[in-house]
């Protein structure tokens, strides 16, 4: 072999082993940018959930709140439903009692 062959050869080699390792450490970089854009993005969601879970409890409280004060309104309606009609039975059974007593 020539010199010449052996120095295209040794270039050749050496031009292999150079393109390689910016390979290797292009890689490297791609890998490395991945993993930060995956770590940004999944810090992202994880705010996001925060932020919608915080926004969901602050409507679940609030509807949690109206539902209370619906029910308690709902019951004093029919507390005074009630004490209505039992005020109106009252007078009756009075009289119903005094007559049992002076019938007796």
């Amino acid at each position: 072999m020539s010199l010449e062959a052996i120095t295209t050869i040794s270039e050749a080699e050496e031009n292999a082993r150079r393109m390689k390792a910016e390979a290797a450490a292009a890689a490297k970089a791609a890998e490395a940018a991945a993993l930060a854009e995956g770590k940004t993005a999944l810090e992202a969601a994880a705010q996001k959930a925060a932020s919608e879970l915080a926004e969901l409890r602050a409507k679940s409280d609030e509807k949690a709140r109206e539902d209370a004060r619906q029910l308690a309104s709902d019951t004093e309606n029919k507390k005074a439903a009630m004490r209505a009609r039992a005020d109106a039975r009252l007078g009756k059974a009075a009289a119903l009692i005094v007559e049992r007593v002076v019938n007796g």
